[in-house]
């Protein structure tokens, strides 16, 4: 299958928005990307013309983007992008773009973050995921050591 994937690096425009569509949780946010380039003649960078993303997110991602996620955040976006052409109400046609999002994080060159690791439903373990089990309880003790001090 052909598509076309791309990596966005912008600012969150909004806060996330949370809907849900045939029983799964999708977040729907805007990002802000506005490239910037050094002009040699005038030793200055210069800022191009700011263009606006619709992302969405499905399931898991969808939920992490809405509790991480807050306007003017910095982030990093991956996915998949589709063209929307449409016409509004003064007859003119627009062409909007979209990100159906595969991953989506804090932009890190602009700040420091902090990873929690979300909790998965409890379920009977198999013979081999013992030891993963046992890696993740000790996760979580780091995580609350970390978070007491």
């Amino acid at each position: 299958m052909n598509e076309t994937h791309v990596t966005l690096q912008g600012w969150l425009g909004g806060d996330v928005t949370v809907r849900e569509a045939g029983g799964v949780p999708v977040a729907t946010f805007r990002v802000a990307c506005t490239p910037r380039r050094y002009q040699r003649k005038t030793d200055e960078w210069v800022d191009g013309d700011t263009q606006w993303y619709t992302v969405t997110a499905w399931r898991a991602l969808a939920e992490n983007c809405a509790a991480s996620l807050r306007r003017g955040d910095p982030v990093a976006v991956h996915g998949r992008l589709n063209a929307q052409v449409w016409t509004n109400s003064a007859g003119i046609e627009v062409t909007s773009f979209e990100v159906d999002a595969v991953f989506v994080g804090h932009d890190l060159n602009r700040g420091v973050g902090r990873f929690t690791r979300t909790s998965r439903p409890a379920a009977e373990p198999a013979d081999g995921a013992r030891e993963a089990d046992a890696a993740d309880a000790t996760d979580e003790a780091r995580e609350e050591a970390v978070a007491a001090a």
